[in-house]
C-alpha cells in the first residue's frame, strides 16, 4: 500500500527507483566498559579509525583534484576539509579519550558519547547554518564507527542497477545520512537521488545535492526504518516528499513529471547568458551568494553578474580559536575576486558572536545569554574586537585593489554603531597608507535585518552606498519567531504583512534617494516571490548559484508595470498570501 514520508526539499528534480537502505552505525553500538590494561588498546582503536578516516578523505581531495570537471568541486573540497578539522578538533578526540580513560567506556561508546556531548552545544546555537553544522560533526563519527566495525561507504561500490524484465532499474538511497565524500561517490554510482534520515535546507548535504543537481529530500526522520529493503520509490525532491511502493497510475504520473523536468532543465541552461531584462525592459541584477572563495566558479557558471553576498564568517569557523590573520583573509578575498573575473564581490565582514562561538571549547566573560539572537553577534562582536575587525577591513581593502569589491556590515541598528563602524574603516584605510600597501577604493553598504534598522533608513541612506536586506533574519526578528524551532516554525512567515511593508518600505526609500538596494535572503531565490519583489521595485536579487536560472525565467515573463499595481494590492491586503496565487 502506498505512503508518503515528508522531509525537506533541498534538490529539485524527481527520481524513482529500488530502495537502498543504509542503516545508521550508531544503530546497536556496543557499550561496554574495559579493563585498565585494555584501556591503552581502545585509544589506539579510537587513533587508527580516526587516522583512515584522514586517508580516505584525502584520496578523495587527491581524485578532486584529477578531475578537470566536477559539477561540485568548490563545495566538496570546501566540506572535506571542514571533516579534516573536525577529526583534529581537540574537544572531539579529547573529550573521548576522557572517556575511555577514566570512564573505562569502550571506543565506540566513548564516541558516541562525546558526539552527544558536543551535538548539545551546537543545538544551542542560534544560527541555524552553525546548528546544522552539527551534521558534520555526525558524519565525521559515524565514518569512524565505520571503520571500527569494517562497513564500507554507504555508496562504495556493492550496489548494482536492478534488471526487471530485462530492463535496468535505477536505485535510490534512504540513508540516516551522507558525508560529503559519500557525495562524490555518489555521483559516481548508480544512484539515482537519495533520502536522508536527518538535515536541513542548510546543510553540507543539501548543498552539494543542489549543486550536483541530484533530486534529494533531507530531515525525512524515520525514512531508512519506514521504507523496506527494494521497495519502489518516487523522490519528490520539488515537494519534499517520499512516496513508498507507489500505484502504477503514481509511477506513470511521476515518470511523465520526470521526463518534464529533465526538459525543463535544458531549457533553464540555455538561459545562462541571457540577459535578465522584463517584458518591459527593466534590467534586473542576478548575483551569487558564496561562502567560499572556489563558490565563484558556480557563481559563474550559472550567468551571475557578481556575488552579492560572500559570508567571510566560513573563514573563521571550525578553527579552535585560533583566528586567520590578515594575510589569509587577504589571499581568500583575492580569490574570490579574480575567480569573479572582473565581476563585482561583496564581501560580508564576519558574522559571529555569542551564539556562534568561534572556539567551542572557550567562553568569553558575559557570553552566557539566556537569548543569544539578541546578544554580541555581527557588527556587535567585531566592534568589540577591534584588532581583529581592522585586520579583516585592511584585507578586504587589499582585495579591493584586484578588482571591484563592495563592503557590507551586518546587523547595524544604531547611529554609534554606524560611527564606529566607519571610523574602523577609515582608521584600516590609514593604516595601509601609512605601511605603503597597495589599496581599492570600496563601496560601503549596510545589511537591514532587525526592524530598528528597517524603520531608520534616512539615516542609513545618509552613510551608506548601498543597502541588502537580509530577509531571513529581518522575518524571524520582526515576528519574533524562531524558524529552527519546529514549534513556532510554522510562523515564519515572508509575506506576513509587518514584513512585506517593512521591505517594501526600505526598497522605496533607497530607489527614491538613487541608492542600491538588493535582498539577499531566502526570499531572493524563491520563484513565488519574483514577481511580488519586482512589483516592490526590487532590481537586485542575490541568493544561492543553483536558484539563478529559474529566477531569471520568471524575470523574462514579467512586466513590471503591470506587477506595481498588484503588488500594492498584495500589501493592503489582511492575508496577503491568499493574493500570491498565480
Amino acid at each position: 500500500m502506498t505512503f508518503s514520508v515528508h522531509g525537506l526539499a533541498v534538490s529539485r528534480g524527481i527520481a524513482i527507483g529500488r530502495a537502498v537502505i543504509v542503516a545508521s552505525s550508531r544503530v546497536d553500538v556496543a557499550h561496554y566498559f574495559v579493563q585498565a590494561d585494555e584501556v591503552q588498546g581502545e585509544i589506539e582503536r579510537l587513533r587508527h579509525a580516526r587516522n583512515a578516516v584522514a586517508e580516505e578523505i584525502l584520496k578523495v581531495q587527491h581524485s578532486l583534484s584529477e578531475l578537470e570537471s566536477t559539477d561540485a568541486h568548490p563545495e566538496l573540497t570546501a566540506l572535506l576539509d571542514v571533516h579534516l578539522m573536525l577529526l583534529q578538533d581537540e574537544q572531539l578526540t579529547g573529550g573521548v579519550k576522557h572517556w575511555i580513560v577514566d570512564r573505562h567506556y569502550n571506543a565506540e561508546w566513548a564516541l558516541t558519547t562525546q558526539l552527544e556531548v558536543i551535538a548539545r552545544q551546537f543545538d544551542e546555537m542560534e544560527d541555524l547554518y552553525l546548528r546544522e553544522r552539527k551534521a558534520d560533526l555526525e558524519q565525521v563519527v559515524e565514518r569512524m564507527l565505520r571503520v571500527m566495525r569494517g562497513v564500507a561507504s554507504p555508496v562504495a561500490g556493492g550496489a548494482r542497477p536492478v534488471h526487471d524484465n530485462s530492463t535496468e532499474v535505477p536505485l535510490v538511497l534512504i540513508a540516516h545520512d551522507l558525508s560529503p565524500a559519500d557525495m562524490l561517490q555518489f555521483k559516481q554510482s548508480v544512484f539515482a537521488g537519495f533520502v536522508t534520515d536527518v538535515g536541513g535546507k542548510t546543510s553540507h548535504t543539501a548543498i552539494v545535492a543542489r549543486s550536483m543537481d541530484i533530486p534529494a529530500v533531507v530531515g525525512a526522520r524515520s525514512a531508512s526504518h519506514l521504507v523496506k529493503q527494494d521497495d519502489w520509490v518516487i523522490i519528490d525532491g520539488d515537494a519534499g516528499v517520499v512516496l513508498v511502493d507507489p500505484s502504477p497510475i503514481l509511477l506513470a504520473e511521476y515518470g511523465f513529471k520526470q521526463r518534464q523536468g529533465e526538459v525543463e532543465r535544458e531549457r533553464l541552461s540555455r538561459l545562462r547568458n541571457t540577459p535578465a531584462v522584463t517584458l518591459d525592459g527593466q534590467k534586473i541584477e542576478l548575483l551569487a551568494n558564496i561562502e567560499q572563495p572556489e563558490d565563484a566558479v558556480a557563481a559563474l557558471k550559472a550567468g551571475a553578474v557578481g556575488v552579492g553576498l560572500f559570508r567571510s564568517e566560513f573563514l573563521f569557523m571550525g578553527r579552535n580559536g585560533k583566528l586567520p590573520d590578515e594575510e589569509e583573509q587577504y589571499q581568500a578575498y583575492r580569490r574570490a575576486v579574480d575567480g569573479m573575473q572582473g565581476l563585482p564581490v561583496t564581501i560580508r565582514t564576519v558574522d559571529v558572536g555569542a551564539d556562534k562561538p568561534l572556539d567551542r571549547g572557550a567562553s568569553r566573560a558575559g557570553d552566557d545569554h539566556l537569548n543569544p539572537a539578541l546578544g554580541l553577534r555581527a557588527i556587535r562582536w567585531s566592534l568589540s574586537e577591534p584588532s581583529m575587525f581592522l585586520a579583516q577591513l585592511r584585507a578586504i581593502l587589499r582585495a579591493a585593489a584586484h578588482g571591484p569589491v563592495n563592503l557590507l556590515i551586518p546587523m547595524l541598528a544604531h547611529a554609534s554603531e554606524i560611527r564606529q563602524t566607519l571610523s574602523l574603516i577609515n582608521r584600516a584605510r590609514d593604516q595601509l597608507t601609512n605601511a605603503g600597501v597597495p589599496q581599492g577604493s570600496v563601496k560601503l553598504g549596510a545589511m537591514i535585518e532587525v526592524p530598528a534598522a528597517a524603520l531608520t533608513i534616512p539615516l542609513f541612506l545618509r552613510h551608506f552606498d548601498f543597502l541588502s536586506v537580509g530577509t531571513n533574519d529581518l522575518i524571524q526578528y520582526t515576528l519574533a519567531i524562531d524558524r529552527a524551532d519546529e514549534a513556532v516554525s510554522h510562523l515564519y512567515d515572508p509575506v506576513h504583512p509587518a514584513v512585506l511593508h517593512l521591505l517594501a518600505s526600505t526598497i522605496a526609500q533607497c530607489r527614491e534617494q538613487g541608492k542600491g538596494v538588493s535582498v539577499c535572503g531566502e526570499m531572493a531565490g524563491d520563484v513565488t516571490l519574483t514577481r511580488l519583489l519586482l512589483g516592490l521595485g526590487l532590481r537586485s536579487f542575490s541568493m544561492h548559484p543553483s536558484q539563478i536560472l529559474a529566477v531569471k525565467q520568471q524575470i523574462l515573463r514579467c512586466d513590471t508595470g503591470r506587477l506595481q499595481t498588484w503588488a500594492q494590492s498584495v500589501l493592503a491586503a489582511e492575508d496577503p498570501a491568499a493574493l500570491m496565487v498565480d
